[in-house]
């Protein structure tokens, strides 16, 4: 994706040449200060009415548990009791088992040194499925915007040195084009979690890593 995008970029330069087009990527650092968990509560009955009585009270038993970590009402998103039948393959045939009725959950705290503990105790509670375990930052706006200025600065410094290189200057800006570092494709731009000096004993990884990407075109300036 993004040598295409690269590519179209250059194609356009030969057949309508303007000026000097340079790429620019750039990464910040951050200490994680926010976890996300997402699971969900299961279960299965061969009664409706029992599969949602037992859903509720294994729904109760977590939100306890929630509370008890210190995990507020409002950093729980969590679905409504969704009801539908349970079948299973059995002898090559799908078989009727019960009716399931499940809900599912997503959970934000600051607390991460306290993951290992509220995860032991959201399954003890009742919760059937893990989802997900992600560690990100609360200021990762202004972690993106450092991260944005920083390529920018990277891809003039590219431009000057092919500048320099051709026997001319960097002019005006003429075309900024963000490249976004999330989509399919640009993984090695990617902003992600990267684990440093982690554990076996720790969940949190040692940093996260927010990056940016962007395409800039510059006029040609002569003497």
């Amino acid at each position: 994706m993004l040598d295409d995008l690269v590519g179209s970029a250059v194609m356009q330069m030969v057949e309508r040449p303007w000026g000097i087009t340079a790429f620019g990527a750039a990464s910040v650092k951050a200490v994680p200060d926010l976890v996300r968990v997402r699971f969900k509560v299961v279960r299965v009955e061969q009664a409706p009415a029992a599969a949602l009585e037992a859903a509720r009270a294994a729904v109760r038993e977590v939100r306890g548990v929630l509370r008890e970590h210190g995990i507020a009402d409002a950093a729980v998103e969590g679905s409504r009791l969704d009801l539908k039948t349970a079948t299973e393959f059995v002898d090559g045939s799908r078989k009727f088992v019960g009716y399931q009725c499940q809900a599912a959950f997503a959970v934000e705290s600051g607390a991460l040194d306290d993951v290992e503990s509220l995860l032991v105790d959201i399954v003890a509670a009742g919760a059937n499925e893990i989802e997900g375990v992600d560690f990100d930052v609360i200021g990762k706006r202004e972690l993106r915007a450092d991260a944005r200025r920083k390529a920018v600065a990277a891809a003039r410094a590219k431009a000057d040195v092919y500048a320099e290189a051709a026997g001319v200057r960097v002019g005006a800006v003429l075309h900024v084009e963000d490249v976004d570092p999330e989509q399919p494709g640009v993984s090695r731009y990617r902003s992600h979690a990267e684990a440093a000096a982690t554990t076996a004993q720790d969940l949190a990884p040692g940093h996260i890593v927010v990056s940016a990407a962007v395409i800039l075109g510059y006029a040609v300036a002569r003497d």
